[in-house]
């Protein structure tokens, strides 16, 4: 490359620089961020919304763990036993409504 063909930007130093004096930036106030108020908004609902998830989870498998029902089938001589562990699918429902409610409560965590 020739030495015609570059170009040259001169730059010129302050007052400060050349005293070897670089002005401050950094600071030790703080300064409130302009739109915090609606995610501060945004986390109070997060953490609503995660203590009724856990209510309800709790109240789901209570109710289905602790019922035991009585049901008429075809008439009131015939009478049908219903519990949640007599099938699969209703113990699956109560385990894994135990076992999401566990883990709502500890994903709370952050929050206090």
């Amino acid at each position: 490359m020739n030495s015609s063909n570059s170009t040259t930007i001169h730059v010129s130093e302050t007052k400060a620089e050349a005293k070897g004096k670089a002005p401050i930036v950094a600071t030790t106030i703080a300064t409130p961020h302009p739109n915090a108020g609606w995610k501060k908004g945004v986390a109070i609902f997060d953490f609503l919304l995660r203590l009724a998830a856990i209510a309800a989870t709790l109240a789901a498998a209570t109710a289905m763990g602790t019922t035991d029902e009585t049901l008429p089938f075809f008439t009131q001589y015939f009478q049908f036993q219903a519990s949640f562990d007599y099938l699969p699918a209703f113990m699956f429902f109560v385990v894994a409504t135990a076992i999401a409610s566990g883990y709502l409560a500890l994903s709370l965590y952050p929050f206090h």
